[in-house]
C-alpha cells in the first residue's frame, strides 16, 4: 500500500471509529437505567429547536469566520442528528445507518452525471435545471401532488416564502418583473396604514404578514437572499449601536443617560466612520 493510501485508509478509520464512539455515547445518555435523566426525558420535538439552533450557530461561525470554534459547532449540530436517530433507534422507526444511506443515496441519484452515465459537460445552470426535474420526481413519487408540497413548516419564514414562490413561478404565477413588485409594496404599505387606523391587531398582523411576503418577493426578483440581506442588517445595526454605547462610555454614560436626538447624531457619527474607513 502506498503512503497516500496508507492516509487514506487512516483517515476512514478514524472517521468510522470517531463516529460509532459518538453512536455509543449517545446510546449510554439515553439508557433508562444508567443515563443521564435530561437526555432521557427528550423526544423529537423537545430537541427539534435544539437542531435548528445549532444550525443557526454553525452558520455564525462561518459569518464569523470564526474557524477555530468551526469543528466544535459542526460537532453540535453533528449531535442533533445522532440524537434523533437515536431516539428513532429506540423506537423501532430507524437508526443513525438508516440516515447515512438515505443521503448517500440521494447524493448518488442527483448526480448522475458524476456516478451514472450522463455526461458532466454541463453547466451549473443547466445542473440546477436537472436537481429540479429529479426533485419533481422524487415529489411525485411521495404523492406530493400540489405545487407547494414538501416546502418544509419549519424553515425561517422569510425563506420559505421565497420557496413557496419560487415554486408557484415555476408553473408561471409570478410578477414579471421587479417594478410590479415594488407597485404592490406600495399598495401593501397602504392596506397596513389602513389596518393601522382600525385598531384591529389580528388584522394588522395580517396585513403587515403580507407587507413582508411581497418584501420577500422583491428579494426573489432582484436575486437577494432576504435571509442574508436582514443577517446583514443586523449586523450594521450592532455594529452602530455599539459605537454609540462607546462613545456614551468615554463620557461616563449608558445609553439610559442619553437621548434620541443625541443618539441619532452619533448614528450619524458612525456612519460616517465606516464610509472612511471604507
Amino acid at each position: 500500500m502506498s503512503d497516500s493510501a496508507a492516509l487514506k485508509q487512516g483517515s476512514t478509520d478514524r472517521n468510522q471509529d470517531e463516529i460509532t464512539r459518538l453512536i455509543d455515547i449517545m446510546a449510554a445518555l439515553r439508557d433508562p437505567e444508567s443515563g443521564c435523566p435530561w437526555d432521557i426525558e427528550q423526544d423529537f420535538a423537545s430537541i427539534s429547536p435544539y437542531t435548528i439552533e445549532e444550525a443557526y450557530e454553525v452558520a455564525d461561525a462561518i459569518a464569523r469566520e470564526a474557524w477555530d470554534e468551526f469543528p466544535a459547532e459542526l460537532g453540535d449540530l453533528l449531535l442533533q442528528v445522532v440524537f434523533h436517530a437515536q431516539m428513532a433507534s429506540e423506537k423501532g422507526m430507524f437508526d443513525f445507518a438508516d440516515v447515512a444511506a438515505k443521503i448517500s443515496d440521494k447524493l448518488i441519484d442527483r448526480h448522475p452525471h458524476v456516478f451514472g452515465d450522463e455526461s458532466r459537460d454541463k453547466s451549473a445552470a443547466q445542473q440546477v435545471k436537472d436537481w429540479e426535474t429529479i426533485k419533481a420526481a422524487e415529489r411525485a413519487a411521495k404523492a406530493e401532488k400540489g405545487v407547494l408540497d414538501g416546502v418544509a413548516l419549519g424553515l425561517p419564514a422569510l425563506t420559505r416564502a421565497v420557496k413557496l414562490q419560487n415554486r408557484a413561478a415555476r408553473v408561471g404565477f409570478d410578477w414579471p418583473g421587479a417594478e410590479h413588485v415594488l407597485d404592490k409594496i406600495a399598495e401593501e404599505t397602504a392596506e397596513l396604514v389602513e389596518a393601522r387606523e382600525s385598531a384591529d391587531h389580528d388584522h394588522l398582523t395580517e396585513e403587515f404578514g403580507d407587507l413582508l411576503f411581497v418584501v420577500a418577493n422583491l428579494a426573489r426578483h432582484l436575486d437577494i437572499d432576504p435571509e442574508e440581506a436582514l443577517r446583514g442588517a443586523n449586523a450594521k445595526f450592532t455594529r452602530r449601536f455599539r459605537f454609540i454605547e462607546a462613545q456614551l462610555q468615554a463620557q461616563g454614560r449608558r445609553p439610559d443617560e442619553s437621548n434620541l436626538a443625541e443618539m441619532d447624531g452619533l448614528w450619524d457619527d458612525a456612519k460616517r466612520a465606516e464610509r472612511e474607513a471604507s
